[in-house]
């Protein structure tokens, strides 16, 4: 039975009481699928219609809409930046970065919509200005007319010169009488009584919510019904199972009613979920993700346990690995605290250090005919980092060798090609030395 547990927070409507369904089970991706969707985040925050960039600053973001005065549609741009992406200076006490966020709403014949705003990030410590979370949000409230757009967004770092950009296709839609938003993902929102009052919400760019813990939260509002009406609300998992399904109800006589749901899916909840309101007449969906970790796209439990194969904290692993799915969200936030190395901030640093080197290993090691992280190369680089000297020789008659030299951890290690089909292992005698140093150096971040 798939499952979400949701709470209503009525905000000028009453909703009635829904039905899980049964549906079937989820299909497994294919290893290579998987780890291009949890390492291309960029690729698949496009695919469920978001605004996204990727290096060199990475960023996340949406457009959402509502009613605005007499014929006009309020839309709401809202972008997801992390720290690390910035270019920090100290300021006295602080650290202070600048970026600069050019938005522009192009529809055809007609003069565009643009803006161009510059901001402050000041943050207290050092490590804050490594975060590699959501760790800040930019938004944008601007007023156009009803039609389809070209939504083109920059982001400049003052600091750096870094720039990324992103553009994509949106709908302002007509808001007419007994007509209702698509669900707006936010962190916070405050309803309102009039189409002319100042839209309160902090959005939710990445529509990305944590597996096991935290709540999802999706804002909607109603206008003008004459009377009493429901309108059909579903959820809908990535084999377009509908997972769940209820009704928002609407009063009738007033401007704008606005609800809030609250979602907090659990662990076969997991992967895209597409939130809908209205019936197949009148449809209006927004996509969110529900992931292991929001800095990844990891929406497979087992293929999470898979990628934390050279992560240490093997008992731990194996038994999240048998436990039932009732029991695996309360073991992964378990596992998830008691391996965060500073618990002071939202993130889990050792868990992003640790999927930043497979991914580094993917990228770095393509000629062995597995991937990356698979190899020797990438367990040895994966668990104790690059080395400080790589140095390859291929003797005349031999086969191919390439040496890793660490001067801090006094460890000099070979990968050798012994059968000539190009797969380098580890010679017994580095294996043998590389898990001393190993075993060492988990043994002191205990």
């Amino acid at each position: 039975m798939r499952r979400l547990l949701l709470s209503w927070v009525l905000l000028g409507g009453i909703v009635g009481c829904g039905s899980w369904k049964r549906v079937g089970t989820q299909s497994q991706p294919a290893p290579s699928d998987a780890l291009t969707k949890v390492f291309n985040t960029t690729q698949f925050y496009q695919k469920i219609g978001r605004l996204a960039a990727g290096d060199p600053l990475p960023f996340v973001g949406t457009v959402a809409f509502a009613a605005g005065p007499a014929d006009s549609v309020i839309a709401i741009v809202g972008l997801s930046l992390e720290n690390r992406a910035l270019a920090f200076q100290r300021d006295g006490n602080v650290f202070v970065a600048r970026y600069r966020v050019t938005l522009s709403m192009q529809r055809p014949n007609a003069p565009s919509v643009d803006l161009s705003r510059e901001e402050i990030v000041r943050v207290a410590t050092f490590q804050e200005t490594l975060r590699s979370d959501e760790s800040i949000l930019f938004q944008q409230v601007l007023k156009v007319l009803p039609g389809a757009y070209k939504v083109s967004v920059a982001v400049r770092d003052v600091g750096s010169t870094s720039e990324s950009r992103a553009s994509g296709d949106f709908t302002a839609p007509t808001f007419g009488k007994a007509s209702y938003t698509a669900p707006i993902l936010s962190y916070q929102a405050t309803g309102r009584g009039s189409v002319t009052d100042p839209l309160s919400l902090v959005l939710n760019p990445r529509g990305a919510v944590g597996y096991g813990s935290d709540t999802l939260l999706a804002y909607i509002e109603g206008y003008d019904f004459s009377g009493p009406a429901t309108v059909p609300f579903q959820v809908f998992d990535e084999q377009q199972h509908s997972i769940y399904s209820d009704s928002l109800r609407f009063r009738g006589g007033r401007a704008v009613e606005s609800q809030v749901v609250r979602l907090s899916p659990d662990s076969v909840s997991l992967g895209e979920l597409r939130l809908v309101v209205g019936d197949t007449t009148d449809q209006r969906s927004v996509s969110a993700l529900v992931s292991i970790t929001q800095a990844w796209a990891v929406t497979n439990f087992d293929e999470m346990l898979d990628l934390l194969r050279y992560f240490g904290h093997d008992q731990k692993v194996a038994a999240m690995r048998k436990a039932p799915e009732s029991d695996r969200a309360r073991l992964w936030r378990e596992f998830y605290a008691e391996t965060d190395p500073n618990s002071v901030t939202p993130e889990n640093e050792a868990l992003n250090q640790y999927f930043s080197r497979v991914n580094a290993a993917n990228q770095r090691f393509t000629d062995e005919g597995v991937a990356g992280w698979r190899t020797d190369r990438g367990e040895v680089l994966i668990t104790i980092g690059p080395p400080d000297e790589s140095v390859e020789s291929t003797p005349g008659t031999g086969s191919r060798i390439v040496r890793w030299s660490y001067i801090d951890l006094r460890l000099t290690i070979f990968f050798q090609d012994e059968t000539g089909f190009g797969r380098l292992r580890l010679t017994p005698a580095s294996r043998a030395e590389y898990e001393r140093v190993l075993v060492r150096l988990r043994r002191q971040q205990q």
